[in-house]
């Protein structure tokens, strides 16, 4: 089974007295993976700036750019077409003394930092504990810390802002996806497992008509290593499939923002997003 998607997500900046200088990054780029093949993929700027394109550190594909004219809003338009084929992944079922040994040294233990945005605060880190204490495996661990999240703290738009710490949100016991993703992500690095953010989009209505867009909005999961990454989408709680496609992956929502940047001669501006996927077949 596969899916064949167009994403369209556009986005951007008001800025209501006008801004002089604006400098800024987007990450709204899919990759091409063993998961999803993309057949074309465009980033459109109004109004045209000078930009260059890179791969960062993390392997995400960035658009950057600079406007040095006076504008009263920047948008940004990013349309990809692409086939998602993403068939069940299969650990290698590490127990906890393999796992440490893989953790050292390896692409995995960039993702054992539990940084501010995901610290789990300490009742969260202090259950944890127990739970890894009994857990004969690390794959069991994780299940039941997922399990944990998604019944303690409910999805609620609006609750959170994009700024937001996995603390926040675990105060609140409320939050969205990012939210819910860093609550995980921190909890299992907590007691050494290795855990990354990934972000991309999900087709909101599977049982949406071919050609019909379906308004979404940017989604993030969580990805945690047993010999090779493992997701889970701890919001809907499943595993990643055809509908998901990945755009970025790092160690919080910190390293893959889809739009970030900086401007001078404005006091203030208004963000947008609107973010439409559509299942073409």
């Amino acid at each position: 089974m596969s899916a064949r998607l167009v994403v369209r997500h556009r986005t951007g900046y008001r800025y209501p007295q006008g801004a002089l200088v604006s400098f800024d990054e987007v990450r709204l780029t899919p990759p091409t993976t063993a998961e999803q093949t993309v057949f074309s993929t465009r980033v459109e700027v109004t109004p045209t700036p000078w930009s260059f394109q890179y791969v960062d550190y993390w392997g995400t594909h960035v658009t950057a750019f600079e406007l040095h004219e006076r504008h009263e809003q920047l948008v940004v338009t990013a349309t990809s077409s692409l086939d998602v084929h993403r068939p069940p992944r299969t650990g290698q079922g590490l127990t906890w003394d393999a796992l440490a040994a893989a953790s050292v040294g390896s692409e995995p233990c960039e993702y054992l930092a539990v940084t501010d945005r995901v610290a789990p605060p300490p009742d969260l880190a202090a259950r944890v504990a127990d739970l890894r204490r009994t857990a004969s495996s690390p794959a069991a661990l994780v299940d039941a810390v997922v399990g944990l999240v998604h019944d303690e703290v409910r999805y609620e738009t609006g609750s959170t802002h994009v700024a937001s710490s996995a603390a926040d949100a675990w105060a609140a016991r409320a939050g969205v996806c990012q939210d819910l993703t860093h609550l995980t992500i921190g909890a299992l690095r907590s007691v050494g497992v290795p855990t990354r953010y990934v972000s991309g989009y999900v087709l909101p209505d599977p049982e949406a008509p071919l050609g019909e867009p379906v308004p979404g909005e940017s989604h993030a999961w969580v990805e945690w290593w047993d010999g090779t990454w493992l997701g889970i989408d701890v919001t809907n709680l499943v595993v990643p499939g055809d509908l998901h496609v990945e755009v970025a992956h790092g160690r919080d929502y910190a390293d893959v923002p889809p739009l970030t940047g900086v401007f001078t001669g404005a006091p203030a501006s208004d963000m947008f997003v609107e973010v439409t996927v559509t299942r073409t077949a």
